[in-house]
């Protein structure tokens, strides 16, 4: 098969690596004006190509095609049907669909054919995924490793959190795809050790949250540095006003394609509300978390995940913290204890509403309600994936409710009110809370606890200075 960029000459008929040609930037258009704050999609202005029936006829290497077929992957779902004959061939997209639907392949696949038999040079990869968080970059990596290593693509995940010296010494070896958080890369493009002039794919993906989290600038700036006659892709389950910035000034005449506005409209997704008082409202969540199998429980803060953990784990739960304070090989333990299920109740905060995905889960819990929209539809995101069935259930104090039902309006969503008290039967039902045991127990820690360098080592007392 032939490839748009090997012989030197994007499929726009442009110098693949024109550095001195500015894109045309896309026509400014009007914002929907939507309580959602969404703005309006963009036209696509050149046909888009019809949509894939399978992965067969798609102009794919037959490595790839060979591995999909091993992980019982036969037909496309409806984003990758719709964007992956474009981005084969070069377009840019712009694709939103909920969590779950296969967003990591709709744009990994065409990154990965387009690297196929490529040489990767030293500091200088070929193409590069941004994810918000460290998980879902970990989580980007991972789905695409057996694909990618069917046909010869080296990649390197660069996060924070982890020695940078081990990611500069892989990126020096040379890498094909680089998957990485904004601010860990634009930390190893400022030390010189990865260069992006070699760049002709870059995706974004849940751009959204980068710009919620304040990477806007790391992300533009990134951008920048990209070759300007390149492929961009961009992808997230809600796109709103400040991703629009980033769709005008980066896509070039994008495929534009929409899937499941609204994470409400997965059937197979229910969304439950109990109403409880301040002196019910740990038990309830103790209660929940003492069930037969997995659920993952959100609240607010960090200090507010700790204490629920160390709660559960004093009355027989298997629980863990998962936080952006823990170190990154606390929090890599801590998921996959949780997957493996060692750990049953995953406690955390908005660090685990992206990027992790856990077969089989079907509960998820709001212990302390979100106050964006956008934040409830991804913590619901983790259960009801690829068409499973799953719960969302949201403990709401009295003072919190109508802020909910707004939310809750914002979302689309018509959620159903489950009785309070911790004696609901209702909540039994649906949630399969139990009473629990009050016999401590223990989970492995994920890693001890990280010394600052100039904390002096047990039993030795640090020199006066």
């Amino acid at each position: 098969m032939s490839h748009p960029y090997r012989n030197g000459t994007s499929t726009r008929g442009r110098p693949s690596r024109g550095h001195g040609r500015q894109r045309p930037r896309a026509a400014a258009r009007p914002h929907s004006g939507g309580s959602s704050g969404e703005f309006a999609l963009p036209a696509t202005v050149t046909p888009a190509l019809p949509p894939a029936e399978s992965f067969e006829a798609l102009d794919m290497p037959a490595a790839l095609k060979r591995t999909l077929a091993r992980q019982g992957l036969t037909e496309p779902s409806e984003i990758q049907a719709a964007t992956l004959p474009n981005s084969l061939a070069g377009r840019d997209v712009l694709g939103r669909s909920r969590t779950g639907s296969g967003k990591t392949l709709a744009f990994g696949l065409a990154l990965l054919a387009g690297l196929d038999g490529r040489t990767a040079e030293p500091r200088r990869p070929l193409a590069i995924v941004l994810a918000p968080t460290r998980e879902l970059a970990q989580q980007v990596a991972d789905s695409l490793d057996p694909y990618a290593r069917s046909v010869g693509v080296r990649t390197a995940t660069v996060v924070g959190g982890m020695p940078i010296h081990r990611q500069a010494r892989a990126l020096r070896q040379g890498v094909h795809l680089v998957v990485a958080t904004p601010g860990r890369l634009r930390d190893l493009m400022e030390r010189g050790d990865c260069v992006l002039d070699r760049v002709e794919s870059a995706v974004l993906d849940e751009a959204d949250q980068m710009t919620d989290m304040g990477f806007m600038p790391q992300v533009t700036a990134i951008l920048q540095e990209v070759p300007a006659d390149g492929r961009r892709m961009l992808f997230s389950a809600t796109l709103d006003r400040n991703v629009d910035t980033l769709v005008r000034r980066f896509l070039h005449d994008p495929v534009v394609h929409s899937v499941d506005l609204s994470e409400g409209a997965v059937s197979t997704m229910e969304h439950h509300v109990v109403h409880v008082s301040p002196t019910d409202k740990r038990d309830v969540a103790t209660r929940i978390a003492a069930r037969e199998g997995r659920v993952i429980m959100f609240l607010d803060t960090k200090r507010a995940v700790d204490r629920m953990a160390e709660h559960l784990l004093a009355n027989g739960v298997l629980a863990a913290p998962l936080h952006g304070g823990r170190s990154q090989p606390q929090r890599t333990r801590t998921l996959d204890q949780f997957k493996r299920g060692d750990v049953t109740a995953l406690i955390a905060t908005n660090v685990a509403a992206r990027g992790i995905h856990v077969d089989g889960l079907d509960l998820v819990v709001n212990i302390d309600p979100p106050t964006d929209h956008k934040d409830y539809l991804h913590r619901g995101g983790r259960t009801a994936r690829a068409g499973e069935s799953g719960n969302v259930v949201t403990l709401v104090l009295p003072g919190q409710r109508r802020d909910l039902t707004r939310l809750m309006g914002r979302a689309r969503i018509e959620p159903r009110i489950l009785g309070g008290g911790t004696g609901a039967s209702e909540l039994s039902e649906v949630t399969g809370a139990r009473e629990y045991s009050g016999v401590p127990v223990t989970v492995r820690s994920a890693a001890p606890p990280e010394r600052r360098r100039d904390q002096a080592p047990r039993g030795r007392r640090r020199p006066r200075r």
